[in-house]
């Protein structure tokens, strides 16, 4: 039994007759009445009664048919499933992210790909860069949005927004008496919070060498893995931090946010994947990103 055999039989079936049916399906006649009779052999019944005015169905004709019709609306829906994967608007997307992209650009991201593609699952994973590392080579994750610097060979790392750094304090400092910019020379006797540097080597760096152009080496009292917990010591009283920008979107009781007088060198949020990994899905959401990256200014 072929395809082409069923697709014939529905269509005489329906047609009435040969000829129309023929026309119908853009075929000559004599090979779709002989694919019939091979459809009607492979089963071994009579599916058509045929007479000079036309063709009826028999009693196993009648019962076939419906059968027909489904298996042929079951392909038609597999290939369009498959079709849609390949155009990457269907499956799930792992993706991981490290904590400071959930306050700038992954919501909007997120949001502008959901209506898009509501039919793809996201998987949201909330990961250190170097967590994601393994996991993108297990296939765990289809991509990261992970923070600079990364060197693995294997990996492709894509910058899709620069931020600036801007102080933490806690909102009391008297540093903080007056509005505007900072200084950051007035906190050089003040604790520092940091991410530490297996973790996040481009924050910690950055903040290193930032202090010491203005002439000064932190004093780091404290080491935290996200976003939320150093920003939670700065509220607490515990130190000071240098964050990106956006973070200032997560609001805590106990802390403000201010520019630095003299600006830092800005970290970079990018795009981590396999270099040997591709897929429809992951480039419209790449796309996305890219896209919320130009509306926060990168």
């Amino acid at each position: 039994m072929e395809l082409r055999q069923l697709r014939y039989f529905v269509a005489v079936a329906e047609a009435g007759n040969f000829s129309r049916a023929a026309q119908r399906l853009h075929v000559s006649q004599p090979p779709l009445s002989t694919q019939v009779k091979h459809l009607e052999h492979s089963l071994g019944v009579r599916l058509l009664e045929r007479s000079n005015r036309g063709v009826t169905l028999t009693a196993a004709g009648a019962a076939f048919l419906p059968e027909a019709r489904a298996l042929l609306e079951r392909l038609e829906h597999a290939r369009n499933q498959a079709l849609r994967a390949h155009r990457g608007q269907i499956g799930t997307l792992a993706v991981g992210f490290v904590s400071i992209a959930d306050y700038g650009i992954l919501p909007p991201a997120l949001k502008s790909f959901r209506t898009s593609y509501p039919a793809v699952q996201v998987e949201l994973h909330e990961l250190t860069t170097d967590a994601q590392i393994p996991l993108l080579r297990a296939g765990r994750l289809d991509l990261g949005l992970a923070l600079a610097p990364v060197d693995e060979p294997d990996l492709h790392f894509e910058r899709v927004l620069s931020e600036e750094l801007v102080l933490a304090a806690p909102a009391a400092h008297p540093a903080l008496r007056r509005t505007g910019a900072v200084d950051l020379r007035s906190l050089a006797r003040e604790s520092f919070i940091v991410p530490p540097r297996d973790i996040a080597p481009g924050l910690y760096d950055l903040t290193i060498s930032y202090c010491r152009t203005l002439g000064f080496a932190p004093r780091i009292t404290q080491q935290a893995r996200q976003m939320q917990t150093v920003i939670g010591l700065v509220s607490s009283g515990m130190g000071c931090a240098l964050v990106p920008a956006s973070v200032r979107n997560l609001k805590r009781t106990g802390v403000q946010y201010r520019p630095l007088r003299r600006k830092a060198a800005p970290i970079e949020l990018g795009i981590l994947r396999l270099r040997t990994a591709q897929s429809a899905a992951s480039e419209q959401f790449v796309a996305a990103l890219s896209r919320a990256a130009g509306g926060a200014g990168s």
